[in-house]
């Protein structure tokens, strides 16, 4: 009995050594469309951020508005950024308030990215480019709205 125990859990563990490895797209779910945005960020302790941005499903695109704010920031920023949307099967999922823990540093021009997601399970991936002059360690929300 021992014997098939040990057989069973060998074979088990060789077994495991061809199971792919998954890859960390497939944790964020699948790529359902793509984005682009431009907004600027103005902060003093707390922050505000707005502008816009284009969502490119189901072989059309879509404009939308960004708001947000932050908290624990100083200082003004260009940003602009590209970007995966995942998990997203219906356009009205697109709307909401995307929470993301976000650390930026600019003076001159800078590189930075996050991963949002809102309570539709709306996940963003975003690589960003910013200008201007600004530090921070924050916690964010961001409401993005498509215009209609």
């Amino acid at each position: 009995m021992r014997f098939s125990s040990f057989f069973a859990a060998a074979v088990l563990a060789a077994s495991a050594s061809f199971i792919p490895v998954a890859h960390a797209e497939d944790a964020m779910g699948s790529p359902t469309a793509t984005v682009t945005i431009t907004a600027r960020s103005a902060d003093l302790g707390v922050g505000y951020t707005w502008g816009g941005g284009r969502l490119r499903y189901g072989g059309k695109t879509y404009k939308f508005s960004i708001t947000g704010g932050t908290i624990a920031a100083v200082g003004y920023s260009k940003i602009e950024g590209k970007g995966t949307v995942y998990n997203l099967h219906r356009l009205s999922d697109f709307n909401g308030t995307y929470g993301a823990a976000h650390g930026e540093a600019t003076l001159g021009q800078g590189l930075g990215g996050a991963v949002l997601e809102n309570k539709n399970g709306v996940r963003i991936k975003i690589e960003t480019i910013s200008q201007g002059a600004r530090l921070a360690g924050s916690a964010q929300g961001l409401t993005l709205t498509l215009e209609k």
